[in-house]
């Protein structure tokens, strides 16, 4: 077993401040470059061949880096864990986000949802840019490195050189959560702190879709396709009814999409608490639902059924499969309760999909257990960030932005934890201020 070395000592002999960075995702690259630029050695370790690969296929269809919303509405998507996240974002917010890309060079923009992108769509140029300057700024890489624990007081890798062992004044863990697995967040690490004695919460699917049980006809002609324009709603146990427009897509098991995980926290809690959860679909979102009864009042002549929904209501495709889907033949014959359905569809959501599947993942470790630098209060000198922390957001930029935030949260703490020991930096960098990143 090979040792790399990660602690020196200054002409004098004293101890030059080293760091540990383990993960290669936005948090654990943020926190690399906080560390980094307030004077630590850092070395930065993944497993994976190559950095920010799960970063890499969230921007494959458009990189949503963040959102536009005031900041008190942006809070809000945090849910019951806005109180751990906010001063992560009142300190590295939206437009401190904007404006740390704008410092790679990296222009945004506002699209029409609100939603804030690169202006080349594509997480690939940014994640460049990034890893160039890092790697500029000294912090030294090493990929094909799977952590496996502490030994001592050592942390160790499995590497493609065989065993290796490391040590530094301060670690920052930035392993993701459990969902895409081939892209290197597998949740491994759970098992290590559980038996550190860590509190972690059980990790769960978060922005996920959900199994419907499809009949075989509608699977076989609508699976794949997307439903636009409708209006999904529920009511929560406490009677309250939440609802949004918007689209999701057909699969083969079920349903996904952005509409879908609006609500999959939510839709998920449900199914865990009573065994399912019900929502309904307003097909038909820009029409009154006095239109809608007055439409199908027109007689249908010699039309098939079919022909006259389409003519009155412009109902095709896969949004007439999920009304025949739903409603018995005898329902569609009684035209009060066909103008009902139209307007509020019930299908019954059984599970989530696997947490493999999922986008994110709830659940990670537990906020009682860390202090309010992100370090773990029975680890010393070992701090948490990103997407391994108990908390999640819904897409729409809110997830990205709390992962970059938490990796300059924990990474900021890690730097106040160095300095507070007495740790010399290693290399001094006239005007820094450790709240900054660009």
């Amino acid at each position: 077993m090979s040792v790399i070395p990660t602690r020196t000592l200054s002409p004098r002999g004293r101890a030059l401040m080293r760091a540990i960075v383990i993960g290669g995702g936005p948090a654990g690259l943020m926190a690399a470059e906080v560390l980094s630029r307030g004077g630590a050695a850092v070395d930065l370790y993944d497993a994976m061949p190559s950095l920010g690969r799960k970063f890499l296929m969230a921007g494959k269809g458009g990189l949503n880096l963040t959102h536009s919303e005031p900041i008190e509405s942006f809070l809000e998507r945090y849910g019951a864990r806005r109180a751990e996240v906010e001063p992560w974002l009142r300190t590295f917010g939206p437009d401190d986000l904007r404006a740390w890309a704008q410092g790679l060079g990296v222009e945004t923009f506002v699209g029409s949802s609100g939603r804030v992108f690169p202006r080349e769509m594509k997480a690939a140029p940014l994640l460049r840019a990034w890893l160039h300057r890092l790697r500029g700024d000294g912090v030294r890489v090493h990929v094909r490195h799977r952590w496996r624990g502490w030994e001592g007081g050592d942390l160790v890798f499995d590497a493609p050189a065989g065993a290796q062992r490391a040590r530094a004044d301060a670690v920052v863990l930035a392993l993701g959560g459990g969902s895409w697995a081939r892209l290197g967040s597998d949740g491994r690490w759970v098992q290590i702190l559980a038996q550190r004695g860590v509190a972690v919460a059980s990790l769960r699917p978060a922005n996920c879709g959900f199994d419907v049980a499809w009949s075989e006809h509608f699977r076989a002609r609508h699976a794949g396709q997307p439903v636009k324009t409708v209006r999904l709603g529920y009511t929560d146990d406490a009677g309250v009814e939440h609802a949004r427009q918007g689209e999701f897509v057909v699969t083969q098991h079920g349903v996904e999409g952005s509409l879908i995980y609006v609500f999959a926290a939510d839709l998920r809690d449900r199914i865990e608490r009573a065994g399912h959860a019900v929502i309904h679909l307003d097909l038909l979102p820009d029409h009154t639902a006095d239109r809608v009864r007055a439409e199908l009042a027109h007689p249908r002549g010699s039309r098939s059924f079919s022909s006259h929904l389409q003519s009155r209501l412009g109902l095709t495709g896969v949004k007439a499969g999920l009304l025949r889907e739903a409603l018995s033949t005898e329902a569609m014959a009684d035209p009060a309760r066909l103008a009902a359905a139209l307007k509020a569809l019930p299908f019954t959501l059984q599970a989530p999909r696997p947490i493999d599947e999922a986008i994110s993942t709830a659940g990670g470790v537990a906020f009682a257990g860390l202090d309010e630098r992100l370090m773990l209060r029975d680890l010393p000198g070992v701090f948490c960030a990103g997407e391994m922390l108990d908390w999640e957001a819904p897409t729409g930029g809110y997830l990205l932005t709390a992962c970059f935030a938490g990796g300059h949260a924990a990474g900021r703490g890690a730097l106040a934890y160095l300095r507070g020991a007495g740790i010399r930096p290693s290399a001094e960098r006239a005007g820094w201020d450790a709240g900054a990143t660009g």
